[in-house]
């Protein structure tokens, strides 16, 4: 972890970037839930990397929920698995409860509306400009400390010049 970020991982170089990636890929994708392989191609073109993004997605539980292989969007996992991936359709709740559990199988969760997203990257934005300025408010007494030892400095430059 890079220093002074705290324990906020918001803070870290380039984290925003990859959880705005993260939430754009696994909104969008036509599975709700992809493998941290998956995840490395998908967002970074870089299947080396599913270590980082194992990491990054289990650091922001507020968007995404991790399991020991895969991923997934909190949002896309509140709606019912009654998505057709290959006709990118929906089927209706009864015609759902209707197939088989082979067939259930393949149906997956809707992915978020463009509406949906936004909302989403509005929000980790704001998540990312409140720990900048948490970050910064916990640093006020540097300049307080600052000008108290100037003002030291000055009385003792003063009494050793008379």
């Amino acid at each position: 972890m890079p220093k002074n970020t705290g324990d906020n991982p918001y803070l870290q170089p380039g984290r925003l970037a990859d959880v705005i990636a993260a939430i754009t890929a696994l909104g969008n994708y036509r599975y709700y839930k992809l493998s941290f392989e998956a995840c490395a191609e998908r967002i970074g073109n870089d299947p080396t990397q599913s270590n980082k993004w194992k990491v990054v997605l289990g650091e922001h539980p507020e968007f995404f929920r991790v399991s020991e292989r895969q991923a997934s969007l909190v949002w896309r996992r509140q709606f019912l698995k009654n998505y057709d991936p290959k006709s990118n359709s929906q089927i209706e709740r009864k015609d759902f409860e209707a197939l088989t559990s082979n067939q259930k199988g393949a149906y997956s969760r809707r992915p978020l509306t463009s509406n949906e997203l936004a909302t989403l990257i509005e929000t980790a934005v704001s998540l990312h400009q409140r720990a900048l300025e948490h970050q910064v408010a916990g640093r006020f007494w540097i300049p307080i400390v600052t000008a108290i030892l100037a003002f030291g400095g000055a009385l003792i430059g003063a009494w050793m010049a008379s």
